[in-house]
């Protein structure tokens, strides 16, 4: 997956107060759309040292922190030795160059992961296989923001454009909200983020 390389070399230093903040309030995003959750599992895709997923452990019955850097996942591992917390696993995997057969979640979110994905319909419809019938994906990342050129992240979402794919692979029931706006929170710009709640199952 995109920036793996990058990801390997900051994981023991990547849990800032920016991020911490910029994890919390994405939580609380998340929380606003779970339906009787605790009874189902949920993957925290592309979940970095777990910031986002450690927050929202109560709310599910259990957990997958998934993510393509080995040592992001080793930081998690810490934490779950370190809080002693049970129901979790762990799984360093690259669903841009395969797809997962053998795993099934009833919620997937992934926090400001899509814009570092190259191939986004495809790692969507890898998702959607991923969902049980009925199952949830909750994205959160950037809106679209023309300040910001870079050669290694998608400068942002917009809403059409993202509903559009993800209507075409076959989720349903899609709400968009943005529901934060920060100073310097995206490459040095102000930028605000979304969250976007998607459904496997019958319109």
């Amino acid at each position: 997956m995109g920036n793996t390389d990058k990801f390997e070399m900051i994981a023991n230093i990547y849990d800032t107060p920016e991020r911490i903040q910029i994890a919390k309030v994405s939580s609380v995003a998340i929380r606003n759309y779970l339906v009787d959750a605790k009874s189902k599992n949920a993957i925290d895709f592309g979940c970095g040292t777990g910031l986002v997923g450690m927050n929202l452990l109560n709310e599910f019955n259990s957990m997958l922190f998934l993510d393509t850097s080995q040592n992001m996942i080793n930081q998690i591992k810490h934490k779950i030795t370190d809080f002693n917390i049970q129901n979790v696993d762990t799984l360093c995997f690259d669903i841009e160059k395969e797809s997962i057969s053998d795993i099934h979640a009833d919620y997937i979110f992934m926090a400001q992961v899509l814009l570092h994905i190259q191939d986004v319909e495809l790692v969507l419809a890898r998702l959607f296989d991923v969902l049980n019938e009925g199952g949830h994906l909750l994205v959160v990342d950037f809106n679209k923001n023309e300040k910001i050129v870079s050669d290694i992240v998608h400068n942002g979402f917009n809403p059409d454009e993202l509903i559009g794919i993800m209507t075409k692979i076959g989720y349903r029931d899609i709400q968009f909200k943005t529901f934060y706006t920060g100073n310097k929170i995206f490459m040095g710009q102000d930028a605000s983020m979304f969250i976007l709640d998607s459904k496997k199952g019958q319109a």
